[in-house]
């Protein structure tokens, strides 16, 4: 087993194809074949199942692949301050959902610190990979939220990968729209107020469990449903088509603009639990870097001052 195949297996799984892979490899696609092969050989398991849509990752590809991420991530680490080449700059990346307040917090961080000493990424992306991220070292800690819905299942994943979660707020639910919609002057917005509106959420893949959806009450039976990808995306819909979403209500205008609206949203005995906990996932037994440390702190004195100021 060498680094190179464990590199070839993780960009074949994220691009799906054998060919895109190649040509990102830059290596002919018959011998990226070969070299997979012999590590399935190696390893005894099929790492991946073939068919004319492309190639997707088996039960035991996933699992091998996941660890193969945090080899490659460590080995780059590694490179990056003691190889040829080597810089010690050093590296800070979060991953999360699509929250406007965490890249806000993010974005405080970088003015404090600059991009000289550090090299700073954000990750906006599903739930899924917010673990993934985590688990494989690529971020060092992730922002998503937890609920009386999805709690177990997230925990018990969180668990299996070796993560914890730290909660930073607790929220209730807030509909969340343009100011020109149709129900923004509303003091607070029941689920049968909904009906007639589209609700927006974000898509979570094509193996994406509703344990993982975003937004509170996923189960929910809207008659109307559009997902996008991309949190400008979701607020165009908003404006065009009167679409709206569950949120926590803390919001960045400054980053979203003031053409938007955070509603509460009325709970009634079909929509209990629509409480939710913000916080922060990452290793277990693993002390957060400093910079992590001030980021936390950044993010939970946004949300407290957000809160107590509008909420």
């Amino acid at each position: 087993m060498t680094i190179q195949q464990l590199r070839y297996v993780t960009v074949i799984c994220e691009e799906g194809s054998l060919n895109k892979a190649s040509e990102l490899l830059y290596i002919a696609q018959p011998s990226l074949t070969s070299a997979v092969r012999e590590l399935e050989k190696e390893l005894g398991i099929t790492l991946f199942n073939r068919s004319g849509r492309g190639v997707t990752p088996t039960n035991d590809g996933l699992e091998f692949i996941h660890y193969a991420r945090e080899v490659l991530s460590q080995y780059d680490n590694l490179l990056e301050k003691y190889g040829k080449n080597g810089t010690l700059k050093k590296k800070f990346g979060i991953s999360t959902q699509h929250y406007s307040f965490a890249v806000k917090s993010f974005v405080e961080l970088v003015k404090r610190f600059g991009t000289d000493e550090y090299e700073f990424a954000i990750r906006e992306t599903r739930t899924r990979d917010v673990i993934d991220d985590v688990f494989s070292g690529k971020s060092e800690i992730g922002i998503l939220y937890l609920s009386d819905f999805n709690r177990k299942p997230l925990e018990k994943l969180l668990k299996s990968n070796g993560l914890v979660f730290t909660p930073l707020t607790e929220c209730s639910a807030y509909v969340y729209l343009h100011k020109g919609h149709p129900l923004a002057e509303k003091k607070s917005i029941r689920f049968d107020d909904l009906k007639n509106y589209p609700c927006l959420s974000f898509e979570q893949g094509d193996k994406g469990s509703f344990y993982y959806a975003e937004e509170i009450l996923s189960t929910a039976d809207y008659p109307k449903t559009i997902k996008a990808t991309d949190r400008a995306t979701m607020l165009n819909l908003m404006i065009g088509l009167d679409g709206y979403t569950l949120c926590s209500g803390v919001i960045s205008e400054e980053l979203n603009g003031s053409d938007y609206i955070a509603v509460p949203f009325e709970a009634d005995d079909d929509t209990a639990g629509s409480d939710m906990v913000i916080g922060y996932i990452s290793k277990k037994n693993m002390r957060l870097s400093h910079i992590a440390e001030l980021y936390v702190s950044e993010l939970a004195n946004y949300l407290r001052s957000y809160q107590e100021e509008h909420l």
